[in-house]
């Protein structure tokens, strides 16, 4: 059984600025590339699909550890994607770094290392687009303890 179309609307506005409509009750978020292209009042493309798996990520991680009812709160994740050129010369995503941060220690969670044996698994946006763009992911604790 297939779930739901998602379907997101976008709408120009000026030049490279779009309105992205996502649906009834969703505020929508405005997008442009960064100069020279545009003027950067909004995320560009590339921020958006960091941003997309890192807060997929981030569920995922939340919901694999309160499954084993534990509060790792608050959560925090930096993703960086490294733009550079192809063999074609074209800008492309190379790669993704997701960092996600624990806000306590790992030595106050129970099944922490089944959680993060698993939680990637679910991501079904980082397993989408690491089947064409090379994602890396790290968890730290509240310490800064790398956990993987």
């Amino acid at each position: 059984m297939n779930e739901p179309l998602i379907t997101v609307e976008l709408i120009q506005q000026q030049d490279y600025r779009f309105d992205m409509h996502f649906g009834e009750g969703i505020p929508l978020i405005i997008g442009e590339e960064p100069a020279p292209l545009g003027t950067g009042r909004g995320p560009s493309p590339v921020q958006l699909l960091c941003a997309a798996v890192g807060n997929c990520l981030s569920d995922s991680l939340l919901f694999a550890l309160r499954k084993f009812k534990q509060t790792p709160e608050p959560l925090r994740c930096v993703v960086s994607g490294e733009v550079g050129r192809n063999a074609d010369g074209r800008l492309r995503v190379l790669q993704i770094v997701a960092s996600l941060h624990l806000g306590v220690p790992a030595a106050q969670l129970t099944h922490l290392d089944r959680a993060l044996a698993q939680f990637e698994a679910f991501c079904t946006v980082t397993q989408s687009v690491s089947a064409g763009i090379p994602v890396t992911v790290h968890v730290l604790d509240s310490h800064g303890a790398q956990l993987k």
